[in-house]
C-alpha cells in the first residue's frame, strides 16, 4: 500500500477543524507564536458540528455568547443561531486569525504511537487512500465526542416493512421533502425539538414520538440586553460584559435548579403547559422521570416547537414502540399512528477523540481503565490533551479554558527545557465515579469507553466555569500531579522554536 510521510516535525498537532479545533489553534497563534502546529481535519471542510448536520431548522442548544469565542464576541443581539450562521463564524475566526492555512484536510488521524526515547508521538493517518505518517512533540484532539460516521439508530422491529422514508438528523438528504408528509419524529432531545418546528412548517403534520419526555424551556429570540450593550463603541468590552452576564445566569439558574429540584420541576412544567397551550397535557408530555439537569434542558428559541403545538401543526405521543409496519408505527398500547417518514431523532454515537488509538511504549490505552486530569488530559497519557465541553453549560466555555492551559503547559515546557509531561498516576485507593452525570441514553451507552473521574482536585471533573477558571488560569502548572521530565535531545525535523506560519 501507497504511504505519505510528513517529514518534518511539529510542535504541536491539533484533530479537528471544528468550533474546538479552530478555537486551540487561535490560542496557540495568540499565546504560543514560536510553537509549530498544523490542524489534521478528517473531512474535506472545516465547522466540524455545525457543517455535518444538515437537518432541518439545525442551530445551537446554548446562547452563541457563551458558545462563541470569547476573543472574538458573538456580534448578534439573537442569542441563537443557525447552523450555517456558525459555520460562518468559525471559518471568519479561522480567517481572520490566520489558522485557515493551517489546516490539512481529508487527513483522517487512525492512531498515535508515543515513544519515550524520542519524546515524540507518531501519528498515523489516511489521505485518499493512502497511509502516512508524521511526528509531533504535542497532540491536541478536538475532535469532539461522537461518532460522524454513525449515528445511534435502534434497531426498530419492522423497520423494512416501512413503506415510506427512514431518515436520521446527522445524514439528512438533501433532496428530501417534507410538503404535505405525515411525518413522526422518535426522540425527544434537542434534536427532536429542533426538527419537529422546522418540518412542521410544510408538513401535513408532525408527531414527535417519545419514549420519556425531556424539560424543554422557551427562550427569547432576541437579547435586549444585548442589543443595548452591543451598541457601544467599545466592542470587545461589550462582548465580555454580554458573555460573562451569560454566564452568570446560566450558572445561578443551574444552581438553583439543582437546590431546588421540585420548584425547578413544577416551574418548567408549568412554563411548557402555558406555551403549548390546551392540545398538549404537560403532567404528560413534559414530566421527566428525573430531575431538572439530571439530563440536558432542551431551548426552544420564540417558542417555535411550542407554537406548532398550540397551532396544531405538531403533537406529541409519550409511549412504546411495538413495531414498525407499512404504513407507520403501532405503538405498545395499540395505537397505530401512520406515516409517510419516520426521523430517527435517536441520540449520539460516543467515540472519544476521533475514534484514535493511543498506544505509549507499545502499550494501548484503555481510556475506560484511566482518570482524567483538570477534564483535559489523561492519567498516563505524556504530551497529550483533549478538548471537551460543558454537559451543563455552553461546550466553548471550557474546550477554551482547555486550550489556554494547553498553552500554558507548552511555554512552561519551553521556558524551562522540558521534554515531557505527563499526569501522574494518583495514590491508592483509587475513589472514581462516571466522568459525566448525566443520564441520557447516549451516555449511558458509552459507560464501558468513558475514562473515569475521581472524587478530589485534580482528577474530578467540575461543570463549573467559575471552578474552572481558577484552577486553569490561575492554578500552578507544576501541581505536583502533572509531572515534567527534561528533555533528552532535540528530535529531528524542525528545530524547537520555529515560528507557527499559515504558508507551512
Amino acid at each position: 500500500m501507497a504511504t505519505l510521510n510528513q517529514q518534518e516535525t511539529l510542535d504541536v498537532l491539533i484533530i479537528g477543524a471544528g468550533l474546538s479545533g479552530i478555537g486551540a489553534a487561535c490560542r496557540l497563534k495568540m499565546h504560543c507564536p514560536e510553537e509549530r502546529f498544523e490542524i489534521f481535519e478528517a473531512r474535506e471542510r472545516m465547522g466540524g458540528t455545525w457543517d455535518l448536520f444538515r437537518y432541518p431548522g439545525v442551530r445551537s442548544d446554548s446562547d452563541m455568547y457563551t458558545l462563541g469565542y470569547p476573543f472574538r464576541p458573538w456580534p448578534d443581539s439573537q442569542p441563537i443561531a443557525d447552523g450555517d450562521i456558525i459555520r460562518d463564524y468559525i471559518n471568519e475566526t479561522a480567517a481572520e486569525y490566520g489558522v485557515d492555512g493551517l489546516i490539512r484536510y481529508g487527513r483522517e488521524v487512525t492512531g498515535a504511537s508515543w515513544s519515550s526515547d524520542r519524546q515524540l508521538w507518531t501519528v498515523s493517518y489516511r489521505e485518499n487512500g493512502q497511509d502516512g505518517q508524521i511526528t509531533c512533540r504535542f497532540l491536541l484532539a478536538c475532535a469532539g465526542y461522537y461518532d460522524y460516521a454513525e449515528g445511534h439508530a435502534p434497531d426498530f422491529p419492522g423497520k423494512d416493512a416501512f413503506g415510506g422514508q427512514i431518515l436520521h438528523p446527522q445524514f439528512w438528504p438533501e433532496d428530501f421533502s417534507a410538503e404535505g408528509k405525515k411525518i413522526i419524529v422518535i426522540g425527544s432531545g434537542a434534536t427532536a425539538i429542533t426538527v419537529v418546528p422546522a418540518l412542521a412548517e410544510h408538513a401535513e403534520h408532525v408527531t414527535m414520538l417519545q419514549r420519556s419526555p425531556s424539560d424543554v424551556v422557551p427562550r427569547i429570540a432576541e437579547d435586549g440586553f444585548a442589543r443595548t450593550v452591543g451598541r457601544l463603541p467599545a466592542k470587545k468590552f461589550a462582548g465580555s460584559l454580554i458573555r460573562w452576564r451569560s454566564i452568570l445566569l446560566s450558572i445561578v439558574q443551574y444552581g438553583f435548579a439543582r437546590w431546588k429540584p421540585d420548584f425547578a420541576r413544577k416551574s418548567i412544567k408549568k412554563i411548557a403547559q402555558e406555551e403549548a397551550g390546551p392540545n398538549v397535557d404537560a403532567e404528560i408530555a413534559f414530566s421527566p422521570r428525573y430531575n431538572v439537569w439530571d439530563q440536558r434542558v432542551c431551548l426552544d428559541p420564540d417558542s417555535v416547537f411550542f407554537r406548532s403545538l398550540k397551532e396544531g401543526r405538531a403533537s406529541i405521543v409519550t409511549n412504546q414502540i411495538e413495531k414498525l409496519d407499512e404504513t407507520g408505527v403501532l405503538l405498545a398500547d395499540g395505537t397505530h399512528l401512520v406515516a409517510d417518514a419516520v426521523v430517527t431523532a435517536t441520540g449520539l454515537k460516543i467515540k472519544l477523540f476521533g475514534g484514535i488509538a493511543l498506544t505509549v511504549d507499545g502499550e494501548k490505552l484503555n481510556f475506560a481503565d484511566r482518570l482524567i486530569y483538570k477534564g483535559m488530559m489523561i492519567e498516563g497519557a505524556p504530551n497529550f490533551a483533549f478538548c471537551f465541553g460543558y454537559t451543563n453549560a455552553s461546550w466553548t466555555l471550557k474546550a477554551d479554558l482547555s486550550a489556554r492551559h494547553v498553552c500554558r503547559i507548552l511555554n512552561r515546557i519551553r521556558k524551562k527545557g522540558y521534554g515531557v509531561c505527563r499526569p501522574d498516576t494518583p495514590p491508592e485507593p483509587r475513589e472514581t465515579v462516571p466522568l459525566i452525570h448525566f443520564n441520557s441514553g447516549y451516555i449511558e451507552r458509552a459507560a464501558n469507553v468513558l475514562p473515569k473521574q475521581g472524587v478530589k482536585a485534580p482528577w474530578r471533573v467540575h461543570q463549573n466555569y467559575l471552578a474552572d477558571l481558577s484552577a486553569y488560569q490561575f492554578g500552578q502548572v507544576e501541581d505536583g500531579v502533572l509531572k515534567f521530565e527534561p528533555a533528552t535531545r532535540i528530535t529531528e525535523g524542525i528545530p524547537q522554536g520555529t515560528p507557527a506560519d499559515a504558508s507551512a
